[in-house]
C-alpha cells in the first residue's frame, strides 16, 4: 500500500486537474439533501471560532461532496458529534456494533431508498468501513488545513484518521487522508486491522472551459474471526462467572485459525469541456453552459477466506485436508459520455447520459469437486450498455431532483432504476421533502456463484432480478424533525440459516418510521430519537419493533474567556427483543437463524470539551454492564463489549 501512495500522489503533483459547480451556502450552511443521506445539518455560525487573517472567513473552508453539495469545514462541538465518534465517523444508531472497534456491524434498521447502479461482489459483513464512490469529498481552500482523528482501541490499539488537503491555486485542489486501524480486541482472536487511503483532485481552468475531478482509493480489511464463544464458554459468560469476568480472552472460542481479508483498489476521474459558456453570444438562446463530458471507473475487489486447520463443526465437511484459502476477485469497469445544460425551460440543470460497463467475478478455477451444489462455472462475465438521465430543477423555495437509468437486455447488469425527490424549504423553519425510488436489478454477484473448499458453501444461481419500490418523506424543523419510509420488495434475497444463498417467494413489505426531538432547559438537554419497524414477511428480514436513544446532557463554557466548551452526559439506547442475524465469517455475511432473541439497554456515560480548535471526548461504553445481567449480544454467540473507558479528539489546523 505505502507504494501504491508515493505512485498515486506522485502523479497527481504532475498533472494539472476540477471541482464541479458549488451550490450556494445559504443562510447558516446548510447540507442540502443527496441520495442516501437525507439528513440536514445546520450548523450555528456563532459556534466556529476560526481565526483567520485578512478577508479569509470560515465560509471560504469547503467541503464539496460527489454530488456537488458544499458544507464548511466544522469545528463545532454538538451532541451530533458525539454520536459520530466512532471508527465509521457516522452515527450508528440504525446499527449493532461488536464488541471491537474495526469489527462488522449487525443491523437494527435498513434503508432501501439508496440505488446502487450495479450489483456489487458481496460479502457485505466486511464493507461497513469500505470507502464508496460517493464517500470521498473534494475540498476547496484558501489555506493548507489539516484533521485528525485519534481513538484509543480495546486492550490493545487505536484508530487514526489523518487529513490533509490545499490549494496549489484558486481552480486547483488536492486532499489526501489515510485512516488506520489496528485493535486486539477484549476476545481471543478478535485482532481488527486496516487502512483506507483515499487521494481527491479537482482542477478547472482558468476560463472555466475545462475542468476534471477524480480520486484515488487503496483499501485493506482484515480480521481475525473467532466464531463467538464456544458452548462452555457462552454458559460462563452468560452465568457471570468470576473466573473470567475481569479477562474475557480466557474465554475459549469456536475458532481459532481463521482470517478473512477485503482489499479494494478504485480509480475515478471525471472531466467536462464547456461548449457554450453564459458569456457566449449564445447566452440569450434557450441553453447556456453547455457542456460536454466524460467519466472513467475502475473497481477492483479482492476478498479472501483463510484457516489453517477445518472445523467441520461449523462449516461441515471439507474437500481437502490441508488448509483452507478461499479468494474471489471482481473487477468492474465504466465509461459514461454525458451531456449537461441548462435551460430555462426545465428550470435547471439536466443531463444526459450513456454508459458502458463490463464486469468479472469468480474464481481461479473450480474450486470444489465434491460440492453439495453443481457448480460448473468458476467466473461471471459480461458487458452492458445503459442511459439515463438526471435533472435539478428549482422553483423558488421548492426543489426538485431525479435519476433514472435503464439497461436493455437479459444479462446480469440489466435492469432500471428512478429516483426522484421534491423538497420544499422556508428559509430557517423547516424543510419539508418527498422521495421515490424504484429499481429493478440483479442480487449482488455472492448470491449467483459462490466456490469454497468447505462442501456446502458451494452454488451457482439464476435469481430473479430484485424489483424495490420504496416511498418516503421527511420533515425537518426547529421543533424537531420526523421521517417515514415505506418499501416494497420482490424477490428478496438472503442467506437461510444454513448459510446457503435464498430467493424470497413472497412479497416483503418494511416500514420504518422515525421521529427525533431535543428539549433544552438552560444548560440542560435531552435529545431523543426513537424508530419504530415493522415487516411483512419477516422469516427472511428481522428487526427490532422499536430503537430508542436518549441523551441527558449538560453544556456550558468554563473560565474566564469561555476558553472550554464542555458536555457532560449519560446516552441511554434500548432495542426490544429479536432474532437477529447470525455472522458468518465463511461467507463475510449475516444470516438467519432461529434460536437466539437479542434485545437489551446499554448507557454510555460522556465527558467532552472544546478547546479552540480541538474536541476533546471521554467515553465509558456499556457503563451499567457490571449490575445487569450479561445477556448483552451483537450476534448469537458475540458478546457486546463490557464495561471500557475510551479516550480520543479532533483536531483542525489551519496554516
Amino acid at each position: 500500500m505505502k507504494k501504491f501512495i508515493l505512485i498515486s500522489f506522485y502523479l497527481l503533483l504532475g498533472t494539472p486537474i476540477t471541482f464541479a459547480q458549488i451550490k450556494g451556502l445559504g443562510n447558516g450552511f446548510e447540507r442540502l439533501g443527496t441520495r442516501g443521506n437525507q439528513h440536514v445539518d445546520s450548523l450555528p455560525t456563532n459556534e466556529i471560532n476560526v481565526k483567520l487573517s485578512g478577508k479569509t472567513k470560515y465560509t471560504d473552508y469547503k467541503i464539496i461532496s460527489f454530488k456537488n453539495d458544499t458544507t464548511v469545514v466544522d469545528t463545532t462541538l454538538t451532541i451530533q458529534k458525539q454520536y459520530q465518534f466512532n471508527f465509521l465517523r457516522k452515527d450508528n444508531f440504525e446499527l449493532l456494533a461488536f464488541h471491537n472497534q474495526g469489527q462488522t456491524f449487525n443491523n437494527l434498521g435498513y434503508d432501501f431508498s439508496g440505488i446502487s447502479p450495479f450489483p456489487d461482489m458481496g460479502f457485505r459483513a466486511k464493507q461497513f468501513n469500505y470507502y464508496r464512490l460517493e464517500d470521498v469529498n473534494y475540498y476547496q481552500v484558501p489555506t493548507p488545513t489539516t484533521e485528525i482523528m485519534y481513538r484509543t482501541g480495546l486492550e490493545q490499539g487505536q484508530v487514526l484518521d489523518v487529513f490533509f488537503t490545499l490549494n496549489f491555486s484558486k481552480r486547483f485542489n488536492v486532499g489526501i487522508a489515510y485512516k488506520g486501524i489496528r485493535s486486539l480486541g477484549k476476545y481471543r482472536r478478535a485482532l481488527a486491522s486496516s487502512g483506507n487511503f483515499r487521494m481527491s483532485f479537482h482542477y478547472e481552468s482558468p476560463k472555466g472551459q475545462y475542468g476534471i475531478r477524480g480520486q484515488i482509493v487503496n483499501q485493506d480489511i482484515f480480521n481475525q474471526e473467532n466464531g463467538g464463544l464456544s458452548e462452555i464458554s457462552l454458559a460462563n459468560f452468560i452465568n457471570d462467572n468470576p473466573n473470567f469476568s475481569n479477562d474475557r480472552g480466557r474465554l475459549d472460542v469456536a475458532l481459532n485459525d481463521a482470517e478473512n481479508n477485503l482489499e479494494g483498489k478504485r480509480l475515478f476521474f471525471e472531466h467536462t469541456f464547456k461548449i457554450v459558456g453564459s458569456k457566449d453570444s449564445l447566452h440569450q438562446k434557450d441553453f447556456s453552459n453547455l457542456k460536454l463530458g466524460h467519466s472513467f471507473l475502475r473497481n477492483s475487489k479482492f476478498y479472501r477466506f483463510n484457516q489453517s486447520t477445518f472445523t467441520t463443526a461449523i462449516f461441515g465437511s471439507a474437500n481437502e485436508n490441508n488448509s483452507i484459502n478461499d479468494k474471489t476477485t471482481y473487477l468492474l469497469y465504466n465509461n459514461q459520455l454525458f451531456l449537461d445544460f441548462n435551460s430555462k425551460y426545465i428550470l435547471g440543470r439536466f443531463r444526459v447520459k450513456a454508459n458502458y460497463t463490463t464486469y468479472n467475478y469468480g474464481y481461479d478455477n473450480l474450486l470444489n469437486i465434491n460440492a453439495v451444489a453443481a457448480v460448473s462455472k468458476s467466473k461471471l462475465k459480461g458487458q452492458a450498455v445503459s442511459m439515463g438521465a438526471d435533472w435539478n430543477g428549482r422553483i423558488g423555495n421548492f426543489h426538485i431532483n431525479a435519476a433514472a437509468n435503464l439497461t436493455p437486455g437479459s444479462g446480469r447488469l440489466s435492469g432500471n432504476d428512478f429516483y426522484g425527490e421534491a423538497f420544499y424549504k422556508k428559509d430557517s423553519l423547516f424543510t419539508i421533502k418527498g422521495r421515490l425510488a424504484i429499481s429493478s436489478k440483479s442480487p449482488n454477484f455472492n448470491f449467483l456463484l459462490h466456490q469454497s473448499t468447505y462442501d456446502k458453501y458451494n452454488w451457482q444461481h439464476d435469481f430473479k432480478t430484485i424489483d424495490t419500490r420504496n416511498i418516503g418523506g421527511t420533515i425537518t424543523s426547529k421543533w424537531g424533525s420526523a421521517s417515514v419510509d415505506l418499501a416494497n420488495i420482490d424477490n428478496y434475497t438472503y442467506f437461510d440459516t444454513a448459510g446457503i444463498a435464498k430467493q424470497a417467494s413472497s412479497n416483503l413489505t418494511y416500514l420504518k418510521a422515525k421521529i427525533a426531538k431535543e428539549f433544552t432547559f438552560g444548560k440542560f438537554s435531552l435529545d431523543n430519537t426513537l424508530m419504530y419497524q415493522k415487516v411483512k414477511n419477516s422469516t427472511v428480514l428481522r428487526v427490532p419493533e422499536f430503537v430508542t436513544r436518549n441523551t441527558l446532557y449538560y453544556a456550558d463554557s468554563w473560565f474566564k474567556g469561555d476558553p472550554v466548551y464542555v458536555q457532560i452526559g449519560a446516552t441511554f439506547k434500548y432495542f426490544t427483543k429479536y432474532k437477529a442475524n447470525a455472522y458468518n465469517p465463511l461467507l463475510a455475511e449475516f444470516t438467519l437463524q432461529d434460536t437466539t432473541e437479542i434485545g437489551y439497554p446499554t448507557v454510555d456515560l460522556f465527558f467532552n470539551a472544546r478547546v479552540r480548535r480541538t474536541r476533546i471526548y471521554f467515553k465509558v461504553d456499556n457503563a451499567t454492564s457490571r449490575l445487569t445481567k450479561k445477556n448483552y449480544f451483537s450476534a448469537p454467540n458475540y458478546p457486546y463489549r463490557d464495561f471500557v473507558i475510551r479516550f480520543g479528539l479532533v483536531w483542525n489546523w489551519f496554516i
